[in-house]
């Protein structure tokens, strides 16, 4: 069984596969407060639907069109739920591609490498910027996406110096601005000053206004 927040059907927004449709399940409950969540319904386990994998993959069925094949499974945080690993082997037995966003701080070694971990390292700004388990970065391989929620020059500052001392050259790299803490015309600005090798995150879905 999983506490479930919602399951839907959109754009994906944020990771390398943004601009595709994309199905998600949001799963409940979250071990992070983070100064500028903006999914406060994905912390909140007793407003969520307790449901087994089965039901989850029979509400996906009717979610979307059939043909889409891509799916993310977010929060909150994932994997504070134990029952996740079903729901990863169900999906890859359905042929899905699924994509994992986490926030770095739970262990990773056994997700399936089959999975695509996008992986949310906290910057200060969050309140958790010493949270991330440096053993995960022993599990991040080629196809997986190192993320990096940026509020202001102290977290970019950050970011930069966690890619260099980690040695993180062969990973795909995402800077992303909070809304309203941090314009993305600046962060861009940065990024080109130092000519950093990572993709700016524009947040697609709330451009065009999905969720």
């Amino acid at each position: 069984m999983l506490n479930v927040s919602d399951i839907f059907y959109s754009i994906q927004g944020e990771s390398s596969f943004a601009g595709y449709p994309c199905k998600f399940i949001r799963l409940a409950g979250c071990n992070l407060k983070c100064s500028y969540c903006d999914t406060k319904e994905g912390l909140d386990i007793e407003r969520s639907k307790r449901l087994s994998i089965q039901e989850i993959l029979a509400v996906l069925r009717d979610t979307g069109n059939i043909n889409i094949k891509l799916i993310e499974i977010t929060g909150g945080e994932p994997m504070i739920q134990d029952s996740v690993y079903g729901l990863f082997d169900e999906l890859g037995k359905l042929g899905y591609r699924t994509l994992l966003e986490t926030n770095g701080t739970i262990d990773l070694r056994k997700v399936d490498k089959e999975i695509i971990k996008i992986v949310d390292v906290k910057c200060p700004s969050s309140g958790f910027g010493e949270n991330f388990n440096f053993e995960n970065l022993k599990y991040i391989n080629k196809y997986d996406e190192i993320k990096f929620v940026i509020g202001n020059y102290d977290d970019y500052v950050f970011a930069k110096d966690f890619i260099k001392l980690n040695k993180l050259k062969a990973v795909k790299l995402i800077f992303s601005a909070v809304a309203n803490s941090l314009s993305l015309s600046e962060l861009a600005g940065w990024i080109l000053s130092d000519g950093l090798n990572v993709r700016l995150g524009l947040q697609i879905h709330k451009i065009v206004g999905l969720k």
